[in-house]
């Protein structure tokens, strides 16, 4: 498993491609499907979008596991579980501030240091897809691929990140603080779950802000794609027409 994460952190390690984000610009557009003269076969055009696709879960990807990940981004930075929520605030003001800033810590870096595994199971929702899949991403919502994404691959990327969270979990000690809060929250009368199954609860926090990072990137591609390219750009969209 080592191995297989170091092989994955460089790959998100690796400059994102110019050219594959242009042609992921152009082929959201739907300005460029309308022109050009389609040369390139079905399976060409769908070889190219898979390309520009598996370019973009690498880019999602490396925005939620480096730097400070999840914690360092507002959007996808993760609170206590719904359970303690309420006995947040007031365990802060009675001096657990440090313990619930720590908590918060430990539990984002437990999603960021977990979310390189993701990566492996987009990649094999691009292989899976069709040129209708395709079509569908073109012709589709402002977050029509990031819907694609999600309905390919949440049921196996729970499952495939539930082990994963939990190794994460037992490596960081982060049960250990959140049960000394949780006894903490319960003498004062405020927590009554004690079992609040933080496994099930990042993972699927991690599958969260892994789409809406999808979700926001896709709407801003929509909404100022490059207008700009060349012949066979143009063809990939014909092509799937």
């Amino acid at each position: 498993m080592g191995d297989r994460v170091t092989h994955l952190n460089n790959r998100l390690k690796r400059p994102v491609c110019a050219s594959g984000i242009l042609l992921f610009l152009l082929l959201l557009s739907s300005h460029v499907y309308s022109a050009g003269i389609g040369s390139l076969s079905n399976e060409e055009a769908l070889d190219s979008l898979k390309q520009v696709l598996n370019q973009s879960v690498i880019t999602a990807t490396s925005k939620l596991t480096t730097g400070n990940g999840f914690l360092g981004n507002a959007g996808v930075k993760i609170p206590l579980p719904r359970s303690l929520q309420k006995a947040e605030g007031v365990m802060r003001s009675f001096g657990m501030k440090k313990q619930a800033d720590s908590l918060i810590i430990a539990m984002n870096r437990t999603a960021t240091a977990a979310a390189p595994e993701a990566m492996i199971l987009m990649e094999d929702a691009v292989k899976r897809m069709t040129v209708e899949d395709a079509k569908g991403i073109l012709n589709g919502n402002d977050d029509a691929a990031t819907q694609y994404f999600r309905e390919a691959t949440s049921v196996a990327l729970a499952e495939k990140l539930l082990p994963i969270v939990r190794k994460e979990i037992a490596q960081t000690g982060l049960l250990n603080q959140l049960n000394d809060f949780m006894r903490r929250g319960e003498k004062l009368g405020l927590v009554t779950d004690l079992d609040p199954d933080v496994e099930t609860y990042l993972t699927q926090k991690i599958l969260e802000g892994y789409y809406l990072m999808m979700a926001e990137e896709e709407r801003a591609i929509r909404k100022d794609p490059i207008g700009q390219g060349n012949k066979l750009l143009q063809d990939v969209f014909r092509g799937l027409r």
